[in-house]
């Protein structure tokens, strides 16, 4: 098993703890969810995920896939993403005050911190222009990887 198989094996392992702790049975199906989603890099959609999970559990329910997202998302493990298209997807979450990029040709995310004074001052000016106090902030970016630029330039 290389190292980066054992890595993802662990984090599915605390995914799986993380669900029990909270009081959620563990399933092979829901194991089959969670190690798609556990190891994504890319925003997935319940149907991308039931389609991938059904490769390891071809019994699988796209209800079930419907509900361990729900659970997942209940418990902090996944994040909803808004896509630009209005679909929904979701990816593993993260921790400390990172942002998202998002690749409109692929899917694939890339996690990045942003520049702290700046946001600040923007949820500053936010706040000033339209009388509200503002909490809390998750900033997407939506663009094209350069692998994907590459193949159309």
């Amino acid at each position: 098993m290389s190292m980066m198989d054992s890595q993802q094996v662990q984090m599915t392992g605390s995914w799986l703890d993380r669900l029990q702790e909270n009081g959620y049975r563990l399933t092979a199906p829901r194991q089959a969810v969670i190690d798609v989603v556990s190891r994504s890099q890319f925003v997935l959609n319940p149907l991308e995920v039931f389609e991938q999970a059904r490769q390891s559990y071809p019994k699988l329910g796209l209800v079930t896939v419907y509900r361990t997202i729900e659970k997942l998302e209940e418990v902090g493990l996944l994040q909803r993403v808004h896509q630009p298209s209005g679909c929904q997807g979701f990816v593993a979450a993260f921790h400390g005050h990172q942002h998202l990029l998002i690749c409109q040709g692929c899917g694939r995310i890339e996690i990045f911190s942003g520049d702290v004074e700046l946001v600040n001052t923007l949820v500053k000016t936010v706040e000033k222009d339209s009388g509200y106090h503002v909490d809390d902030h998750w900033l997407q970016l939506f663009g094209m990887c350069s692998e994907c630029q590459d193949k159309i330039g």
